[in-house]
């Protein structure tokens, strides 16, 4: 089977090297949980190493081709396969509300989707690890005050401890990316309910940072701030300026001007 050709539409590139797939394999602690889940395994160049590990593996594959070659040379996988669009597939009706551990060599197109998903689930993935576009890796990882700070950096370390760490080279793939690549690793925060509205909270980071470039006087003016509110100092900053803990405080501040 042809496993770029099979897979090119969802713009996947494919991990040949053995021993970057043993890294990503070790990123993860496997404590705090008894199932690992591998988004988009391939021909499992990174499954066979989580295979390996003190937890029960489950793989979820679009691909028929890919899922018909893991059945037939991953007899460990039987039965764990499954053969579904991890965006759309409700994941509990195989975990029934388990908490497990995302790993996976996520495609670039929809590795932000990824993220945005396993938030979602925050309350049973208390660890995530993987390779991404390099500058998505960064981006979610970053700190305030750069450009590459954004909506996904300030959701996930509301949550997670979020930590950039290793870089892989073009070279290590087939077909090869035109950028290099970066693997991360998410663990949730000990205490990871917001003290103010999470809801909220999603919307306002959001809307923020559509429209960057304005103070958040300007680009929050839908949520309806009172005019003494408006003249908080926090409402002269752009986004970018406010570190997550700051992008709490706002939300509670707007919580108390609705009520």
């Amino acid at each position: 089977m042809n496993e770029v050709k099979a897979k090119k539409h969802l713009g996947q590139h494919f991990l040949t090297d053995e021993s970057i797939a043993g890294r990503i394999a070790d990123t993860l602690s496997f404590e705090g949980y008894d199932i690992t889940l591998e988004i988009g395994p391939g021909m499992g160049v990174l499954t066979k190493y989580v295979l390996e590990k003190p937890t029960t593996t489950y793989v979820i594959e679009i691909d028929s081709e890919s899922v018909e070659y893991l059945n037939a040379h991953y007899p460990k996988l039987h039965g764990k396969i499954i053969s579904k669009d991890f965006l759309k597939y409700n994941i509990n009706e195989t975990f029934e509300g388990k908490p497990f551990a995302i790993i996976g060599n996520f495609p670039y197109n929809i590795s932000s989707q990824i993220v945005f998903k396993c938030l979602e689930l925050r309350h049973q993935v208390p660890e995530f690890s993987g390779m991404f576009q390099k500058e998505v890796a960064e981006r979610i990882c970053e700190k305030k005050g750069t450009k590459a700070y954004g909506i996904l950096s300030v959701l996930v370390q509301a949550f997670y401890d979020a930590e950039y760490l290793f870089t892989v080279p073009p070279d290590v793939f087939n077909p090869p990316p035109k950028v290099n690549s970066g693997v991360l690793r998410l663990r949730r925060k000990e205490n990871f309910t917001l003290p103010c509205n999470e809801k909220l909270f999603f919307s306002v980071v959001k809307i923020g940072f559509q429209q960057r470039r304005k103070t958040l006087r300007n680009s929050l003016k839908s949520f309806g701030l009172s005019e003494n509110l408006k003249e908080d100092s926090i409402f002269d900053l752009r986004p970018e300026q406010l570190s997550v803990e700051q992008f709490i405080e706002l939300t509670q501040k707007i919580e108390a001007n609705a009520v």
